[in-house]
């Protein structure tokens, strides 16, 4: 860590605002939703991200749930209207009218560049984390609790879903994991979630564009004006030209895997489709529509795959499959056991010890004991930009729920009253400072918005 990393004065300075109560942060997160509301879809954030994002979706499609099932699975159809006919869900779906983003549609040439893109909907060619069948499967629960023709119309469109949901997960387990090995192989940062991450610094290395390539406009810094919040311009280069080779290789899977030059196996992502197979499972079987069995069967495939990376203490390491290496980096991806279970109690009680511990959610310079995206102990920890030490309010909830799936209830419990608080703000941010909780990125964010309503609705019914 840089000495201008290190908590000082002015990184002690905390963020100092009238806390909402649970009530209000519940309805201030729904107008944050009501207002980015364009009907069939959410915008991510109006002025950085104008469009539909894949995991964005997901999470709203959760805080959704909260206020209407109904319109919390519209949020998940309209993405999944723009699946590709290979089953891919695309990681950003294009509004017509929404201001101009780039990369863009020119960019991605998607439609004139694979014939499996869909010609009614302007996408990107590259994916996102695979968490739309648990967020399907908690619209499934609240629709339990709603009124008979609310229930009654949210199964139907939930049956007339089912196929599109199985074919996601058959494209991610059959070509994203075409050796077996139960890792989703990702090719680009962004497919993470987790841009920047000091997860990605080694393979990142290793992409070198030609020299003749001439970057875009950067969207974000146009949007915020601040820099220091951001990836770098070194890494906007890589990032762009990813996008080129992956137009090179008419975005196929096969011809990908042998030609880009990022390929990893990410852990988190793979963690994250673990537990979304047993999500779509109970699902299928809450609905009659079958596919438990092989969906059971991905879930304990990707199961090893992530336990197969931990160390002695269960912490997880994703895979550079260009080079056979292992990636060991002190990042929120090794906590991804907890959210693939599977980890033998002891072991497990030393992951979630070692969440606790002053490495991660135990610092005593954190504002809120919540896990950064990078550890503050790792040489390569950052306050402020962007996946390389900022905390993730939707990173908060995932993690909140592998503790649940492990039976790790008092943990999720104390998680959980610190990430609500840390959001009675009222900002709704992209991401927070950690030492601070000054709120960094876009805002409002609808993702942020979604976690907070999930986060105040817990527990009233």
């Amino acid at each position: 860590m840089a000495d201008s990393d290190r908590p000082g004065p002015d990184h002690r300075r905390l963020w100092v605002v009238r806390r909402l109560s649970r009530a209000e942060i519940a309805a201030q997160a729904a107008e944050v939703l009501r207002a980015n509301d364009r009907g069939s879809l959410t915008v991510a954030a109006p002025r950085l991200y104008p469009h539909m994002w894949s995991w964005d979706a997901a999470f709203i499609a959760v805080g959704l749930a909260r206020i209407s099932p109904s319109r919390a699975l519209t949020e998940l159809e309209t993405l999944l209207a723009a699946q590709w006919g290979n089953g891919m869900v695309p990681h950003i779906v294009f509004s017509a009218n929404a201001p101009l983003y780039e990369p863009g549609p020119d960019r991605w040439a998607s439609q004139e560049t694979s014939p499996h893109a869909p010609g009614h909907a302007a996408t990107s060619g590259l994916i996102q984390p695979p968490v739309h069948a648990s967020a399907l499967l908690r619209i499934l629960e609240a629709a339990r609790g709603a009124g008979a023709a609310e229930r009654r119309d949210v199964l139907a469109r939930i049956r007339a879903l089912w196929p599109r949901m199985l074919a996601w997960h058959r494209y991610l387990a059959e070509r994203r994991d075409a050796d077996g090995r139960g890792l989703l192989m990702i090719y680009h940062g962004w497919e993470s979630g987790m841009d920047n991450s000091p997860r990605w610094d080694q393979p990142y290395a290793d992409v070198v564009p030609d020299p003749d390539f001439r970057p875009f406009r950067r969207s974000d810094l146009a949007a915020l004006g601040e820099q220091a919040q951001r990836p770098t311009d070194a890494d906007y280069v890589k990032y762009q030209w990813l996008i080129e080779e992956l137009r090179q290789a008419r975005y196929d899977d096969e011809l990908a895997r042998k030609s880009l030059s990022f390929r990893v196996a990410d852990v988190f992502a793979s963690a994250i489709f673990a537990a979304a197979n047993e999500d779509l499972a109970r699902v299928g079987e809450a609905l009659g529509l079958g596919a438990g069995d092989e969906l059971l069967g991905y879930a304990a495939r990707f199961r090893r795959g992530v336990l197969g990376t931990t160390d002695e203490d269960g912490f997880a390491a994703d895979v550079d499959l260009r080079t056979d290496t292992t990636l060991r980096t002190k990042t929120l991806a090794g906590f991804a056991p907890l959210l693939a279970g599977g980890l033998d109690a002891d072991r497990r009680r030393r992951l979630v010890a070692l969440l606790h511990s002053p490495a991660w959610c135990g610092n005593p310079d954190l504002a809120y004991p919540l896990p950064p995206s990078t550890s503050p102990q790792a040489s390569e920890f950052d306050v402020a930009r962007y996946w390389r030490g900022p905390q993730w309010p939707p990173m908060n909830l995932l993690l909140i729920w592998g503790l649940e799936r492990s039976g790790e209830h008092d943990a999720a419990d104390r998680l959980r009253e610190a990430a609500l608080h840390q959001l009675t703000d009222g900002v709704f941010a992209e991401y927070y400072q950690p030492f601070t909780a000054h709120p960094l990125g876009s805002r409002p964010q609808s993702w942020t918005a979604a976690v907070a309503l999930d986060l105040a609705c817990h527990g009233l019914g």
